[in-house]
């Protein structure tokens, strides 16, 4: 890494984020399976997450943490121009400004998945406390508005990747799990945006992020910035479908949300595959050649951590070499 926290690459990396924001990527011609894509005049923003960013939730990351990121970035051969961590109500009181500035010192920008739950309770567990009629009826209003003023004071762009997956029904906060009914999630965030709208906190990008890009859950255009999906493959024991191609997997639910907002840009969050049902190469070289085709697609966040699976990029040497030679095109930011 070299001098990434200079003013330049700072004013680099702000208008980046404003690019891709536009949804400015030209079409390329198609790669070879082993070649690095050519597509000059374009940019996409390329992000991670790590393990320890993941677990932010119980024990908040610092400094030395960003090692991490430096690791994956020395093993794509690229920048990371996004570093995404994880919040949840009941543990991070104040989005922490030592982690923003760290990012930001970095040349990267910022984003958090904010999430209105207890993390340490699991997936598909009740949580009465964090229904979304208690957040539409205000009872959260202090802790949003905090929030709100802190990254607003903190100025700089920041992503906001609130409450995903909401058309699923393992987080609390979905319309069909914990008590809630369709429409209510709508309803809360819109609530929670409007509170950061009059906090002055229009340096956040809202970040709407479903699992299947389901209608009845979408906000709206004038209260969303970034449309985005989780994009992770794997075998039967992790995924009912089983083993499938990127575009065939992942790239419905590209279309489903270019045509529910197509003048968003789309972010690919929690991206990933696992080894095991089928090679994990061939299925990043078949993201990196769709990718190249479909300019609506503005930024993509690899989920570099060991979790259910490795899904981290050096899960195997074929993985890591197919995806440094997709990092490397010059239309990857």
């Amino acid at each position: 890494m070299k001098a990434l926290a200079t003013p330049v690459l700072l004013l680099m990396a702000t208008l980046s984020l404003l690019a891709y924001q536009q949804g400015l990527i030209p079409p390329s011609s198609a790669p070879a399976a082993t070649t690095v894509l050519s597509a000059p005049h374009g940019r996409l923003a390329l992000g991670v997450t790590t393990g320890a960013l993941a677990r932010n939730w119980w024990q908040p990351w610092t400094q030395a943490d960003l090692t991490t990121v430096e690791i994956f970035e020395r093993e794509a051969g690229k920048h990371a121009a996004i570093v995404m961590w994880y919040a949840d109500w009941q543990h991070n009181r104040l989005p922490l400004v030592s982690q923003l500035n760290a990012v930001a010192r970095r040349g990267s920008v910022p984003e958090i998945t904010w999430e209105p739950w207890d993390a340490s309770k699991g997936l598909f567990t009740p949580q009465p406390r964090y229904r979304l009629r208690n957040i539409i009826d205000g009872k959260f209003d202090p802790y949003i508005r905090a929030w709100a003023r802190t990254l607003a004071a903190w100025k700089r762009p920041v992503l906001l990747r609130f409450a995903q997956e909401s058309d699923g029904d393992w987080f609390p906060w979905a319309d069909y799990a914990n008590g809630n009914h369709p429409g209510q999630f709508v309803a809360a965030w819109r609530h929670v945006y409007r509170i950061f709208q009059r906090a002055g906190a229009t340096n956040v990008n809202w970040v709407w992020s479903p699992a299947f890009a389901s209608p009845e859950v979408f906000p709206g255009a004038d209260y969303v910035n970034v449309v985005a999906t989780t994009c992770q493959n794997g075998d039967r024991q992790l995924f009912a479908r089983g083993w499938e191609s990127f575009a065939k997997d992942c790239g419905k639910t590209i279309e489903r949300l270019h045509a529910l907002a197509p003048g968003l840009p789309i972010q690919l969050a929690e991206t990933s595959s696992a080894e095991a049902g089928g090679s994990k190469a061939q299925w990043i070289q078949e993201m990196w050649s769709y990718l190249a085709y479909h300019p609506e697609v503005t930024s993509m966040i690899w989920f570099n951590l060991v979790k259910e699976v490795d899904w981290r990029i050096d899960s195997s040497p074929s993985a890591e070499r197919a995806f440094a030679a997709g990092a490397r095109s010059p239309w990857v930011n």
